[in-house]
C-alpha cells in the first residue's frame, strides 16, 4: 500500500475522505444520514420529502363515490371465499404463428419465448359437465368460468382482446379449450 494514502480502515478517515470528495456540497444530506443509519440504493441522490399520510389517488371533491374504479383490481368482483365449488384443473399454453420462413430461414425475429406469442390457450378439465351448464366471462386480464360444480377465477398473465376469444368444449375429453388473442404493444418483435 502507498504510504502517502494513509490508512482508510477507520470510520473517521472514511468520513474525512467523503467530505473531501463532496467539496462541502450537500451538507444537509450528511447530517440527515448518521453513521448508525443503514444506506440503501434508494438513498442515492437528493433527499425526497416524506409523504405525510396523503392519499395516493386524488378524488373528485364533487363525487359521492366510495372508491375509484382504478382502485379495484380486475376480477375482484368474482372472488367469493365462501363459494363451496371446487376449482377445476387447468393448463395454460402460449401459441404463435410460425411459417417456413421462421422455422427454416429465421427471417423474422421470432423466437420460442412468450414475447413472440400471439395467443394464450387455456384448457380447463370439467368432468361430468354439460356444455349448457358452462358460464364463461372473459375480461381484459381475467377469465371467469362457472358451472354448478366448478368455479375458476383466473388472472391472465397478459392483457387479451375479449372480443376475439374462442371457446370449444370437447365432449370426449370433457375439456373446455379457450383461445385468447393477446394484446401486445408494437416493438421490435411484435411488429405485424
Amino acid at each position: 500500500m502507498d504510504p502517502r494514502l494513509g490508512d482508510f480502515s477507520s470510520a473517521s478517515s472514511i468520513e474525512v475522505l467523503s467530505a473531501l470528495l463532496n467539496n462541502g456540497e450537500e451538507e444537509e444530506d450528511d447530517e440527515a444520514l448518521s453513521s448508525s443509519s443503514v444506506i440503501n440504493p434508494g438513498d442515492i441522490g437528493p433527499l425526497r420529502p416524506e409523504k405525510n399520510g396523503s392519499t395516493p389517488l386524488q378524488k373528485d371533491k364533487n363525487s359521492k363515490e366510495i372508491w375509484d374504479v382504478l382502485e379495484v383490481p380486475d376480477g375482484s368482483e368474482f372472488h367469493d371465499s365462501l363459494d363451496p365449488r371446487e376449482q377445476p384443473d387447468y393448463e395454460m399454453f402460449f401459441k404463435q404463428r410460425v411459417g417456413s420462413e421462421d422455422l427454416f430461414l429465421g427471417m423474422s425475429r421470432k423466437d420460442p419465448s412468450t414475447a413472440c406469442c400471439e395467443e394464450l390457450a387455456v384448457k380447463i378439465h370439467l368432468p361430468n359437465t354439460k356444455t349448457s351448464d358452462v358460464s364463461l366471462d372473459i375480461r381484459r386480464k381475467f377469465l371467469d368460468l362457472r358451472t354448478p360444480k366448478y368455479k375458476l377465477g383466473l388472472h391472465l398473465p397478459h392483457p387479451v382482446n375479449e372480443k376475439t376469444a374462442k371457446a370449444k368444449f370437447k365432449v370426449d375429453t370433457e375439456t373446455l379449450e379457450v383461445t385468447l388473442t393477446m394484446v401486445r404493444d408494437f416493438d421490435f418483435v411484435n411488429f405485424s
